[in-house]
């Protein structure tokens, strides 16, 4: 669905009110980093502490490979007219990226396999009214990609050699009138583990959640709290192990809608958390693994959650939160992390806002 970012950015710490109380005079360190673009970045995907793959307007990305220190920016030829809704980084050389345009044949997915340099084109929609939010992968050579419904069906496709890629659009579940997604900086659909993933969907009566279990043949839809319309749902979805995950949402017509539930038995039932303390909707939420002040396995590392979010007219401002018990508590960020797309962590002192203007900020806790 061809809408304006809202980035809404979640890490997931402590569960346990305590932890979050200990540590609620806690902020995380906000460091600018200089993109070498103005454009618009709309998607971010780290590898590792020291590479991280953006993606935006005008045909544009940026690499960097020393974990920020410099950028390299550069536009994909032929894709100067074209946005890249999603980026999936694999390495400092291979990654993949999806476009959104006016035309049919402008939802394409990209991939290089050595920088930069030279990029394939390994799809090209010709589905008519077809509209690919965003795409996710298992492995490097293992992804899904997801669309509005269609005529009640969702056109979603499948690479399994990270070459081709097939219609799997007969495993999908009926789709609901009028339900779509938000492309949600690449966070509509999320997986996990070798064959787990999870889709997000709004613009009907009832906001969802598609999950599958075997890596795409089959899926199942569940019912979530979060308000549902024309332009609300549930946009951005993170799970932080097979059964524990985090939806976030709202009304992108709304500055007061901001919602999002958790669920703790493979996205089958949700519950909402307390209410974000941010204004417009959750728009891009991302779990931080394994905060470095908690020990190793007790498993309060997995519930620190950031989200950020745009708010409406014009989608270009906004404010920023994060939980660390997974949606118990929140606590805000600075006035100044606004105007943010998209976030993503490589590790708790590894992360990236990326947004308007080309602005790129490190988050470290």
């Amino acid at each position: 669905m061809l809408k304006r970012s809202l980035a809404v950015f979640l890490i997931a710490a402590s569960a346990t009110f305590v932890f979050a109380q200990e540590h609620k005079d806690h902020q995380p360190k906000l460091t600018p980093q200089k993109s070498g673009t103005t454009q618009l970045l709309i998607a971010v995907s780290p590898v590792n502490s020291r590479v991280v793959w953006a993606a935006g307007a005008g045909g544009t990305y940026v690499v960097t490979t020393d974990g920020g220190e410099h950028w390299k920016a550069a536009v994909v030829p032929g894709a100067e007219k074209l946005q890249f809704r999603d980026v999936q980084g694999v390495s400092d050389k291979v990654a993949y990226l999806m476009s959104i345009g006016t035309n049919t044949g402008d939802f394409r997915v990209y991939k290089t396999v050595d920088g930069g340099e030279n990029w394939t084109i390994e799809f090209k929609n010709e589905t008519q009214k077809a509209f690919y939010d965003c795409f996710a992968f298992w492995t490097p050579d293992r992804g899904i990609t997801h669309s509005d419904s269609v005529n009640g069906v969702f056109p979603d496709i499948r690479t399994t050699d990270g070459t081709t890629w097939q219609s799997i659009s007969a495993n999908m579940p009926p789709a609901l009138k009028g339900e779509a997604s938000f492309a949600a900086s690449g966070t509509c659909i999320t997986t996990q583990g070798g064959r787990n993933a999870w889709i997000a969907t709004g613009g009907a009566s009832i906001a969802r959640i598609l999950a599958t279990r075997d890596g795409g043949d089959t899926w199942n839809a569940y019912d979530t709290p979060l308000v549902s319309s024309a332009s609300a749902g549930a946009i951005s979805v993170a799970f932080r192990n097979p059964w524990n995950g985090i939806v976030g949402g709202g009304d992108l017509a709304s500055n007061d809608s901001a919602d999002a539930a958790t669920s703790n038995d493979g996205g089958k039932t949700w519950q909402l958390t307390n209410k974000p303390p941010v204004k417009g909707a959750i728009f891009c939420l991302s779990y931080v693994h394994g905060r470095g002040d908690v020990k190793e396995g007790d498993g309060h590392g997995d519930r620190t959650v950031v989200i950020t979010a745009e708010t409406e007219p014009n989608f270009n401002s906004g404010s920023a939160a994060w939980t660390p018990d997974e949606g118990q508590t929140w606590l805000k960020l600075p006035k100044e992390v606004s105007g943010y797309w998209a976030v993503g962590f490589a590790t708790p002192k590894a992360g990236w806002f990326v947004g308007n203007g080309g602005k790129i900020l490190k988050i470290s806790f």
